[in-house]
């Protein structure tokens, strides 16, 4: 194998004395290519460097990559990274939402790119991503791939490194600059590299379960802080105020067909802080509506779109329980008077039966997101003067929400209150919508400057010290 070498050369333990105790190196080389390995204990080190050297005595290669004899490291260079991550793929497949999956191609395809041994400049580049992305790490369309997309997967069995090669750092590197750059080499978004991270460290666990690899080689520590930062925090301009509400849900009402469903929907949004794809499994039966005042919505079934290629039924939108939430559970969510009578207007208006869906598309299945995404665009660039549409005010569907559960908090709803309602835990919902509280300063400065007054100090003219030297008294001398 080329990978491999029988010119193997050993120096002297190195010896290194350190305020917290002594590390030995063994230190050799193999074909060139310098290894390290350092002990806490001498004797530790010298029966290292003994099974290295007896092994090379016996006249047995030792592998490039690891520098190990190959019977040192036989499962991680016998099988490639390729082959791992399918197993991985499919050994997580049932386990994960459909999103999870998607997620999971993404990150073992930038893995994958970074961790062969030459590039595939036979082939086009968008074409050997997509045959790792949605072939190659999609358990469901492996066997449906294209001859043309075999035979790219063919030459990336071939050239993909060993598993070993995670123990060398250069690997290690690269398979990190690819997760945090996009294809013209500049930063990935933050969050996106950083769900990248993590999937790829998950996924070296398990290789250190199944005794692929000795240790998980993601950076850990300091290490770690080189990662791109991630904000979870709302962007306060992102937020609409309720004149804005009021103009983009008259235009939405004013479509023909369907514009009353979309206008109840995004009201849903507004008033309630429901998940869009909360909002798209609303039925009838999950809404108590007295004819006047409050009502309350019992949310328990979540719709996201991810695509029919990556749901197990085949179907564009996965049925999923809450989001953080336990297998089964509901959430209570009370409903303003105005959405309360709108839903009820809507129930009227289309005839809806308590099994029936509140906002379904116009072929009677769940509302498609390109949809309700397209109608809000066009009624921003509508309603919104242009420097607000070129704003991030409503930009995306999702600001609705946000709105409703800064209102919330902005009128002293207590956060553990509102967290409930909105299906956040206390910490999450601080941290996303901190910088988005306002309206409480002039209470809390008051609540602060009767306790915080140093009686007799600052702020009386009666004893400021003045910067000028104090006379001295008459008669008196030094």
């Amino acid at each position: 194998m080329t990978n491999r070498s029988y010119k193997v050369r050993f120096y002297k333990t190195e010896v290194y004395e350190g305020k917290r105790g002594s590390t030995y190196t063994v230190r050799w080389s193999v074909d060139g290519r310098r290894h390290g390995e350092s002990f806490k204990k001498s004797a530790l080190a010298e029966s290292f460097r003994a099974t290295l050297l007896v092994a090379a005595n016996n006249g047995e290669p030792f592998d490039l990559n690891t520098g190990r004899p190959v019977s040192h490291s036989a499962p991680s260079t016998e099988l490639t990274w390729y082959d791992f991550a399918l197993q991985y793929v499919d050994m997580k497949w049932s386990r994960i939402s459909a999103n999870n999956r998607i997620s999971t191609a993404k990150a073992l395809t930038k893995a994958t790119l970074a961790l062969i041994r030459a590039e595939p400049v036979s082939y086009d580049g968008v074409d050997v991503r997509k045959a790792l992305r949605e072939y190659a790490f999609n358990k469901k369309r492996r066997d449906e791939a294209p001859s043309e997309y075999r035979a790219i997967l063919a030459w990336i069995r071939r050239h993909s490194l060993p598993m070993g090669a995670w123990e060398d750092t250069k690997h290690v590197d690269a398979v990190l600059h690819a997760l945090d750059t996009v294809l013209d080499g500049t930063p990935a978004a933050a969050s996106s590299a950083k769900r990248y991270r993590r999937i790829l460290n998950v996924a070296l666990g398990y290789a250190v379960r199944q005794n692929l690899l000795r240790y998980n080689p993601m950076p850990k520590g300091r290490e770690e802080a080189a990662a791109p930062k991630t904000s979870g925090a709302v962007d306060k301009r992102s937020l609409l105020n309720p004149h804005q509400v009021a103009s983009l849900l008259a235009w939405i009402a004013a479509r023909p067909r369907t514009g009353h469903r979309l206008t109840v929907f995004f009201a849903t949004l507004y008033y309630a802080g429901l998940r869009p794809e909360e909002a798209v499994a609303l039925r009838v039966e999950d809404a108590v509506l007295p004819a006047t005042g409050w009502g309350e919505l019992r949310v328990h079934t979540a719709e996201p779109e991810v695509g029919s290629h990556w749901t197990d039924d085949g179907d564009v939108h996965e049925t999923r329980d809450l989001k953080g939430r336990a297998a089964g559970d509901t959430r209570t969510v009370p409903v303003h008077p105005a959405l309360a009578a709108s839903l009820r207007e809507l129930i009227a208006w289309d005839q809806l039966k308590p099994g029936d869906l509140f906002f379904p598309g116009e072929k009677g299945g769940l509302l498609a997101g390109s949809v309700y995404r397209r109608v809000w665009a066009k009624a921003r660039k509508a309603v919104l003067p242009e420097h607000e549409y070129n704003s991030p005010v409503g930009k995306r569907v999702y600001d609705l929400r946000h709105t409703c559960l800064t209102t919330w908090l902005n009128n002293g709803i207590p956060p553990a209150q509102v967290a409930e309602w909105a299906g956040n835990s206390v910490p999450i919902l601080l941290s996303t919508y901190a910088r988005c509280i306002t309206g409480q300063i002039a209470e809390l400065q008051q609540r602060i400057e009767g306790p915080q007054a140093l009686p007799g100090t600052f702020g009386s003219p009666a004893v400021v010290v003045s910067p000028s030297r104090t006379p001295r008294t008459p008669g008196r001398t030094r």
